[in-house]
């Protein structure tokens, strides 16, 4: 039986890289790629040259391939884009923006998030109101899945922390236009 499974090796390879690559391909990012393209690529090359190679060879081959397949799994990032961040929970998403795709109610609607990870459309409902298609808007409650709950962004410009800021603001602008120089002259007093 073993002696049946070494004279086999490089077709058992191919065949065990293959369908790790359709498990990737129905469940993207599970980085079972860079296993199949190892196991895909040591096969061939066993199957094409199958007299000198012993299963040591088709070992190093495994290895030397799966490291190039890394390699390039890693630089061209083929599920976020090079420097873009992905989410890695549904706690990633709070905070961030993107745009309404169908009209958001507080039952039904799809936003697409900027920074949505490999699939940014996301269910979602409206914390307040009707939110328009092409809107822009941002995530309040992730949700734990992929329903999100949004809020438009025009309508979080002015909410109650801006509004007491711009207020603080005011009273110190009108402050300072009239005891600038009182002030200026009592520290230069205290300092001399």
């Amino acid at each position: 039986m073993l002696e049946l499974l070494v004279d086999n090796l490089p077709v058992a390879l191919l065949a065990a890289g293959l369908v790790l690559m359709a498990l990737e391909a129905v469940s993207p990012g599970a980085h079972l790629i860079v296993i199949g393209v190892a196991l895909v690529g040591a096969g061939l090359i066993g199957v094409l040259f199958p007299a000198p190679l012993s299963p040591f060879i088709l070992a190093g081959l495994t290895l030397l391939i799966g490291a190039a397949a890394t390699y390039v799994y890693r630089e061209f990032d083929f599920y976020g884009g090079k420097g873009t961040a992905q989410t890695r929970d549904s706690d990633s998403l709070s905070g961030t923006t993107g745009y309404v795709t169908e009209t958001v109610t507080n039952r039904d609607g799809e936003v697409k998030l900027d920074s949505g990870g490999f699939s940014p459309y996301y269910s979602a409902r409206s914390y307040e109101g009707t939110i328009d298609e092409g809107e822009e808007v941002i995530v309040l409650d992730p949700g734990g899945g992929n329903v999100v709950t949004v809020a438009a962004l025009g309508d979080l410009e002015t909410d109650s922390i801006d509004r007491e800021l711009a207020r603080d603001a005011t009273e110190q602008a009108e402050s300072d236009d009239g005891d600038t120089t009182d002030e200026t002259l009592s520290e230069t007093e205290k300092s001399s």
